[in-house]
């Protein structure tokens, strides 16, 4: 921290740029040039990033390949993984290239790369010879950071640009060639697949888009849909498959996922086992299953459009009511969010507690407050239907004593994350989902 304020003060904004440029290119040259040995997967867009990347690599593993990946949730070298405690969705450039290096020596031979636009604008993607860039969807979303949602959309297509004009590597005496694999029903999926590449790839739920044309391979269509007995049946062309994560997102994310490894080769009733032993990611949609009456569910949504894509979900779940326990994040980010999302928990919810979140350097009560405001000028009677509880662990304590048979306490905003980030850069550890277990013993009087 020491060493960034440094460089901050001493150089140029305009030479900021090129300083993340030649720091990127000098990781890449510590390490070896790593990305060179493995088959690279990049994963953007602003949702299901993590839930993909871990879908693609799991498919992968049970085709029998060993896999690396970089997430949000976790970080994994062949048979070892472990939480991503940094609050980054990509690593340093250092850091990135330090784990690609170890993916190598542990004879992994696909490398999965969550690769998010502030990674972007840092260059922490130079360096790294990517050769399937994948495209989720994008919404507004970091605009703060990123003056505006054209610039936010030019930080993405980075990644796609990069892939155009990086050679093709060999490994194993096989010329890998540059795909690119695109939600076809997303409104910017033409943009994404306008940038070149060897073969471009698209998938979609039940309509291909208009996009499609531009595709040079078949795409992955999900048809006859159905949410059922907790799970997602599909048809892939004459294939019937189930899905044990529910909901629509869990879907796109997986139908994301079989295009790039059948891109890559796998197909038949690999595919479909793969598909048919996928599981939830942690902290997306995860219940936390004590044996009480009611359902408990932790998730990450941070913003509007997967919260939205969640409260989807939540109405495929038989209840009688939703307590949400919900925040937002301080450290100037999305500022702007924090009104839209207590009008949509205020909308969907029947009870809404406000609470504690990543407050970085701002005043944690005034982020709450910028939330719950919205919740109550959007109905919601404070002190009845709508509290304010600036202790995280003491809201979700409070949520798990209304909770009633049949409700669903819902805890978003953190997910799997292990830490939260506090003032003056300090982090300190927190995982809503022991914090969840925690209120469901001191309600059962357990130990």
């Amino acid at each position: 921290m020491i060493f960034k304020s440094l460089v901050r003060r001493i150089v140029p904004e305009s030479l900021i740029g090129t300083y993340h440029y030649l720091l990127a290119r000098l990781a890449a040259a510590w390490f070896g040039h790593p990305s060179e040995k493995l088959i690279v997967i990049g994963v953007t867009g602003t949702n299901g990033k993590s839930t993909t990347v871990q879908f693609i690599g799991r498919l992968l593993e049970h085709a029998g390949h060993r896999v690396g990946w970089t997430t949000t949730v976790s970080l994994k070298i062949a048979d070892r993984e472990w939480a991503n405690d940094q609050k980054m969705t990509m690593l340093g450039r250092f850091q990135t290239q330090r784990l690609l290096r170890k993916m190598v020596d542990a004879g992994c031979t696909h490398a999965i790369i969550e690769t998010s636009s502030q990674g972007i604008l840092q260059s922490r993607h130079v360096g790294i010879n990517y050769d399937v860039a994948v495209f989720t969807n994008l919404t507004p979303e970091h605009i703060e950071a990123h003056g505006g949602f054209e610039q936010y959309k030019a930080a993405k297509s980075r990644l796609f640009a990069n892939l155009a004009k990086s050679r093709r590597k060999t490994i194993a005496g096989v010329e890998v060639e540059k795909v690119i694999v695109v939600n076809l029903v997303d409104p910017h999926a033409e943009y994404f697949l306008s940038f070149k590449a060897d073969r471009h790839g698209g998938f979609a739920i039940e309509d291909v888009g208009e996009a499609a044309v531009r595709l040079n391979t078949m795409p992955v269509i999900a048809k006859s849909v159905a949410y059922e007995s907790g799970c997602t049946t599909f048809n892939l062309g004459n294939e019937s498959m189930h899905l044990e994560p529910i909901g629509r997102f869990y879907l796109e994310n997986a139908l994301a996922a079989i295009a790039v490894v059948k891109q890559l080769g796998v197909e038949g009733e690999v595919l479909k086992h793969g598909v048919e032993a996928l599981r939830a990611v942690p902290g997306r949609l995860e219940k936390i299953d004590e044996g009480q009456s009611f359902t408990v569910i932790v998730d990450y949504a941070p913003e509007p459009a997967s919260l939205a894509a969640l409260y989807e979900t939540l109405h495929l779940i038989p209840h009688k009511r939703i307590i949400h326990v919900l925040g937002s994040t301080g450290g100037g980010r999305d500022v702007a969010r924090r009104m839209v999302l207590g009008r949509m928990a205020a909308e969907h919810d029947d009870v809404v507690i406000v609470t504690n979140e990543d407050p970085y350097d701002d005043d944690p009560m005034l982020i709450i407050n910028h939330v719950a405001d919205a919740v109550e000028d959007a109905g919601k009677q404070a002190g009845v239907t709508l509290l304010r509880i600036l202790d995280r662990q003491a809201a979700i304590d409070k949520a798990v004593t209304l909770a009633q048979d049949s409700d669903i306490v819902l805890i978003t905003g953190k997910g799997s994350e292990p830490v939260m980030a506090v003032a003056r850069g300090k982090k300190v550890q927190w995982d809503d989902r022991v914090a969840a277990r925690d209120s469901l013993h001191k309600r059962y009087g357990r130990t």
